[in-house]
């Protein structure tokens, strides 16, 4: 069986992680903490980077420096994974979806101006499988109307848009350190804070509320209770791990644009024939290629190709469900009408995508996906 991801270790993990415990400190803002932070913040050009225990947790935190309350709207696009909307659902806003792209499965720019409304309080953008959403547009639109812009680069670190990093575009950026992505701590996030007057109350939040970050740099005399929060620090393991992901960074971007172009170079001909459509990467984009999936022409040929991949030992999956077209939001925000996000996520299949996937794995999944299609 090819699985549809599998976790990588790079070899120096384990030696971080006793690391860790030797310095006497395994939980939150250790020594691999500090050092996963400083990393990204010099590569990403961001003012902060905090890391937390999850993407999901940056976009709460987020959310919270936002100052978003009962009664906000927040539009954001309905094909992304749950936490995008959470996060601004726990603070009681009400969430006004947006078709998206064609091309990118991204947001689509050009509609957001006719959701806004004097309660809209901010855009979250998904930059979906690692491909930059049009942030000009977004940021000007955001400018205008006076709106905070949280990019939910969950799926997008190192990529970048034009030659500025993703998730340091907007107010803030979310990035999430899964299994399942491109560096990965097994469960792990970080916010890019990209507005200096946000970062000494992101510091407060994260830290439950309390000045304690200020304590242990001497510029307080005791730390105490001074603002709400909850607890976002991640264990100095995980960290521990991340960082020998970080090491590997470039080594790994260059496996998975292999296999990338390996699958894009080998099913070719298959968009050529009008089979299915292959992922688009638009010019003002640099993918880190988080992602590979194929768009079947119907949602028939979507779902038995998956049935027939998995007979021959190939784990592949469809994306989201869209949000919009899920109970709790059909309940809680009404319906709406999205018919991009509709169609094309009833036809896009993932195929399997990790570090350690072979190329000959690669061109097995090719020649399965040529037997099928040639077939039907």
């Amino acid at each position: 069986m090819i699985p549809f991801n599998r976790q990588n270790l790079f070899g120096k993990e384990l030696e971080y992680i006793k690391d860790a415990y030797n310095s006497g400190k395994v939980s939150g803002d250790g020594k691999y903490t500090k050092m996963c932070s400083k990393f990204m913040e010099e590569i990403f050009n961001s003012k902060k980077i905090l890391l937390t225990t999850s993407c999901t947790h940056a976009l709460e935190l987020a959310a919270l420096l936002a100052d978003i309350k009962e009664g906000d709207e927040v539009i954001l696009p309905s094909y992304t994974f749950v936490s995008t909307a959470n996060a601004f659902v726990l603070r009681g806003a009400k969430i006004v979806y947006c078709d998206i792209r064609e091309d990118n499965l991204n947001i689509d720019e050009n509609k957001i101006e006719g959701l806004i409304t004097e309660k809209t309080k901010a855009i979250s953008p998904v930059h979906y499988a690692g491909v930059a959403c049009e942030m000009d547009t977004i940021m000007h639109i955001a400018k205008k109307y006076n709106l905070i812009v949280v990019e939910d680069a969950a799926q997008a670190v190192d990529a970048k848009y034009k030659d500025k990093y993703l998730g340091t575009i907007g107010n803030f950026g979310c990035y999430s350190f899964h299994e399942t992505k491109n560096f990965s701590s097994g469960e792990g996030g970080a916010i890019s804070i990209n507005d200096e007057k946000y970062i000494k109350r992101a510091e407060i939040i994260r830290e439950k509320g309390t000045n304690r970050s200020q304590f242990f740099r001497g510029e307080v005399d005791k730390y105490t209770w001074v603002d709400i929060g909850s607890s976002y620090l991640p264990s100095d393991i995980n960290a521990a791990v991340l960082y020998n992901q970080f090491e590997n960074m470039e080594n790994i971007n260059n496996k998975r644009k292999e296999i990338y172009n390996t699958y894009y170079n080998g099913l070719k001909d298959l968009q050529d024939q009008n089979k299915l459509r292959l992922p688009i990467i638009n010019d003002y984009a640099k993918s880190n290629y988080h992602l590979f999936y194929i768009l079947l022409n119907r949602e028939e040929e979507r779902n038995g190709l998956m049935d027939y991949l998995k007979a021959n030992g190939i784990l592949s999956v469809f994306h989201y469900i869209p949000l919009h077209e899920s109970p709790y939001s059909m309940k809680k925000f009404g319906s709406f009408s999205l018919p991009v996000t509709e169609n094309l996520s009833r036809r896009l299949l993932r195929l399997p995508m990790y570090y350690s996937l072979k190329l000959e794995e690669v061109n097995y999944i090719v020649e399965k996906i040529h037997s099928y299609i040639l077939s039907v």
